[in-house]
């Protein structure tokens, strides 16, 4: 028989990087949510920005937003979007809540 050696559970964690080391305070599904959208954007410095537009803006709009840059190819995702979310929460500001769902 073969002598077997174990690794240490450092040892083998120090192999996998962490990338999101930062975020240790989500407890609630919106904050989750700003957070993806922050990286998603490539904005992660601005994401207390999104904490709150999650908090107070519908989602429906902030979801729509992020669908319209999904694809985009723009130097600043992020400015796109802002711009998005504004133009959307003019267009449902005079609609009726029933018409938007």
């Amino acid at each position: 028989m073969g002598k077997t050696s174990f690794n240490s559970l450092a040892g083998i964690l120090s192999k996998y990087e962490i990338e999101e080391k930062g975020q240790r305070r989500i407890s609630r599904e919106w904050q989750d949510y700003a957070y993806r959208l922050a990286v998603e954007l490539d904005d992660i410095v601005h994401t207390s920005l999104y904490m709150r537009m999650c908090k107070n803006v519908p989602r429906y709009i902030l979801e729509e937003a992020r669908v319209f840059i999904k694809g985009s190819k723009a130097k600043s995702k992020a400015r796109l979007y802002m711009w998005k979310v504004k133009q959307l929460k003019e267009e449902y500001k005079g609609k009726n809540k029933r018409d938007i769902i």
